[in-house]
């Protein structure tokens, strides 16, 4: 399911029971797109997110964590000034269309009681945050300016007044009356397909599954009427759920539809679903966002190294027929006689192979012992190209092993471990360090953000490295001679440390799982983990960072779910 007109309606309720009567104690916007309200009411404060993200734009409370940045934006600054300490009074819709309102009162800088109105428009790219002085409908910012080039029904600009978006001639099936067209509808479209498209037609704000599930409730026993209006009431009172379909698609729903063939996740509430189904699809575009550069680079880096890499291996190959120039030369010099200038080409008995005839080709602008000379210089060029090659080729495997765990991790990465990538790779070289004091000519010195935190069933505290730096710190600074460390067999993967000499074999699991988890083999099953302790690790001098090297360690094989691994997070 989208986040339609009907899901928009309930969540709306939802959040009037949670957050009216609340005021504003803070406001940050930790991305571009999205800003986060915290509102304290009922002695509880609840971070309210408004996302107005191309893709995954919504309104909802959220537990999850964010990275503020060092700097608010200017969007944020005017939020603040006008809505730190205002009241929530009211959260409506505009009909059943996905659009809410946040109607708050505060005070201005004479202490005169002002209405605002904070607008969240959920409709894909188009999709925008809006805060307006509620007297005179005028804008006061907005997350995204849009001006006339962009929009030409409407503008929304600070100074500009206040435009609704376009309505749609359809009617809000929450409205009285709503309900009088059905029964002509359910007579005229028998097929539940066919009436979910046209109730989509009849109706404002039916995404496809709800438009889905309101026609097969309609053809249920009873009058369509009763059955309209029951499914609509549900809305008021929700029983959040997650659906998988046969085919592997998840979606959510404000309560079971009775879709057929689907499995289902309950939850508590609209926006704990939301936090569950949105966590990973979120941050995967927000790290596709924000590491953009990263990723861009890192590609580049690794498809020159593999041409590199092809370019070498061509070259030993050609270092095989090192041999041939060899017996060629020795052949001109046994047969020097039976060779004269100008020649060609001479064809000779060749005494390394039962004396079978060979030809040799010549150059007729040198003499025949320049020309044995000429092989020989081949010869010895190509033999000594080989160890060099195979030098060169083993520095460029290891280069592209180290891409590829870049890559991967940049691919496991939460926008705020993006800062380490960044730098790991101005350290080497790959990026050019715009921090760089151009004065002193020393570099700023940067700390190394903090590993993931998980804690076992039993309590122990196990810590997971997302990066090379952050790896690199966890084992070779942080831990314990005497813990255990772990690391997804052979493959691109996390540090983890489980601060334990002797763990429990419940713990061992539990700690291999998160090593597995956060790998390149996430998504598989049966992923070898080697665990050893600390005191057997050791980096070999002058390897990149987080490259580590060990012995003496046991396997465990294990199986990867997300809903393992949260339960034992500490955020």
């Amino acid at each position: 399911m989208s986040f339609d007109g009907a899901f928009t309606h309930a969540m709306v309720g939802e959040l009037s029971r949670q957050l009216v009567d609340g005021r504003v104690s803070k406001i940050n916007q930790p991305y571009n797109n999205e800003v986060i309200l915290t509102i304290r009411a009922n002695r509880k404060s609840r971070p309210l997110l408004l996302s107005a993200n191309p893709t995954f734009a919504r309104i909802q409370i959220t537990d999850i964590p964010y990275v503020n940045p060092a700097t608010p934006t200017n969007f944020t600054m005017m939020m603040r000034k006008y809505l730190s300490g205002a009241i929530l009074t009211g959260i409506s819709q505009a009909a059943n269309d996905r659009v809410v309102y946040l109607d708050f009162t505060s005070r201005n800088e004479l202490g005169d009681q002002v209405a605002l109105r904070l607008i969240i428009e959920i409709m894909a790219r188009h999709s925008n945050v809006i805060l307006i002085d509620f007297a005179s409908s005028t804008i006061l910012d907005t997350i995204k300016h849009v001006g006339s080039d962009q929009n030409r029904y409407r503008t929304l600009l600070p100074g500009g007044r206040y435009i609704n978006p376009p309505a749609q001639d359809l009617t809000d099936p929450f409205a009285a009356g709503a309900s009088d067209a059905v029964k002509a509808l359910v007579r005229d479209y028998p097929n539940e397909d066919v009436l979910a498209q046209q109730l989509r037609h009849t109706y404002q704000g039916l995404g496809q599954d709800t438009a889905l599930g309101l026609a097969k409730a309609l053809h249920q026993a009873g009058e369509p009427i009763d059955n309209f209006t029951a499914f609509f009431k549900r809305f008021d009172q929700p029983a959040p759920v997650l659906v998988t379909n046969d085919k592997g698609k998840t979606g959510f729903n404000a309560f079971p539809y009775g879709q057929e063939h689907v499995t289902s996740k309950s939850f508590d509430s609209l926006s704990a679903m939301l936090d569950f189904y949105y966590q990973d699809r979120a941050e995967r575009d927000r790290v596709q966002q924000q590491g953009s550069t990263l990723i861009h680079v890192v590609r580049n880096e690794l498809k020159k190294n593999r041409t590199k890499l092809k370019k070498l291996q061509a070259t030993l190959k050609s270092a095989d027929d090192a041999d041939e120039y060899r017996v060629k030369g020795e052949l001109l010099t046994t047969y020097l006689t039976k060779v004269t200038r100008g020649m060609t080409s001479i064809t000779l008995p060749n005494f390394y192979n039962d004396e079978k005839p060979l030809k040799v080709t010549l150059s007729n602008q040198i003499s025949p012992s320049q020309n044995a000379q000429k092989y020989f210089k081949k010869y010895n060029k190509l033999k000594a190209s080989v160890r060099y090659v195979n030098e060169q080729m083993a520095k460029t495997d290891a280069e592209i092993d180290y891409l590829e765990n870049i890559s991967s991790q940049i691919e496991l990465a939460a926008p705020k471990d993006l800062a380490d990538i960044k730098a790991e790779l101005q350290q080497g070289g790959y990026l050019r360090d715009h921090e760089h004091n151009q004065r002193s000519g020393k570099k700023k010195r940067r700390q190394v953000s903090k590993p993931e935190v998980f804690t076992a069933t039993d309590g122990t505290k196990i810590e997971v490295g997302k990066n090379n730096l952050q790896n690199e710190k966890l084992t070779l600074h942080s831990a314990a001679k005497t813990d255990i460390w772990l690391h997804v067999k052979n493959m691109p993967g996390s540090h983890v440390i489980i601060h334990d000499a002797d763990p429990s074999d419940q713990t061992l699991v539990e700690a291999a799982t998160i090593a597995a988890y956060y790998s390149k083999a996430r998504q598989s099953s049966s992923v070898p983990v080697d665990y050893v302790q600390v005191k057997k690790i050791r980096k070999p001098n002058g390897a990149k960072p987080g490259y580590v090297i060990y012995e003496g360690q046991k396997t465990l094989f294990v199986t990867p779910t997300r809903e393992f691994v949260d339960k034992l997070s500490t955020k």
